[in-house]
């Protein structure tokens, strides 16, 4: 599959490697994609035919299924840069949360509860099928998690039933995720305010060791 990835930060590169790794043709979209980290991110794939690197733009076109990796602050406007027909009828991974950094001691979230990230991401794209994933653990811990008690829970949502079994299919169980559809796109209002208890563990202990799992007997 040919995965186009919008945002060239930590995320997006940890899951552009891990694509790679399950025999994807990647291409991470940037502003700048001649900045060093994406120039070393190429050179550690080692890999000419699988790996690419281009604008937000070009990255959207290559991708017949595209990742949302950016910033909440600057989503809108690399949408706009990507040219939301590039998007028309694909499956778009949004893995982004609202967050607010105006507070420094503590982020918050800018919509939640009433309106989430993943529904303003799915109007905005109302020919696409978004599909909410990977917004609940740090990069790190994004590609095959290990975990003393198993492999931890990611939950999911979207509209799309086929969107997110081939989400299922093609990247969070091979990842090494135990895979859980909440349903529709609004259960991002579950899902972000999830996201926050994540980040307050990790601001609270300094470390991003963590991950949710669901008990079920």
């Amino acid at each position: 599959m040919k995965i186009g990835i919008i945002g060239s930060g930590d995320v997006g590169r940890r899951l552009g490697k891990g694509c790679i790794d399950l025999g994807h043709h990647v291409m991470i979209g940037s502003r700048n994609p001649e900045k060093k980290e994406l120039q070393k991110w190429l050179e550690d794939a080692n890999n000419k035919e699988k790996a690419f690197v281009g604008s937000f733009a070009e990255a959207s076109a290559f991708g017949d299924l595209i990742i949302i990796a950016t910033l909440w602050s600057g989503t809108e406007n690399a949408i706009d840069l990507a040219i939301p027909t590039n998007f028309k009828d694909k499956i778009v991974v949004d893995t982004t949360n609202p967050l607010d950094f105006s507070n420094d001691n503590f982020p918050r979230l800018s919509v939640g509860f009433e309106k989430s990230a993943g529904e303003i991401i799915q109007s905005i794209l109302s020919d696409s099928k978004v599909v909410k994933a990977f917004n609940i653990v740090g990069n790190p811990h994004m590609i095959k998690p290990e975990f003393p008690c198993g492999p931890p829970t990611m939950f999911i949502c979207g509209d799309s039933e086929d969107a997110k079994r081939t989400v299922i299919e093609k990247l969070t169980n091979p990842f090494g995720w135990d895979t859980i559809d909440l349903g529709g796109i609004d259960q991002c209002r579950l899902l972000e305010p999830l996201a926050m208890i994540w980040i307050n563990y990790y601001i609270r202990t300094g470390t991003g060791n963590h991950a949710f799992k669901l008990l079920k007997k």
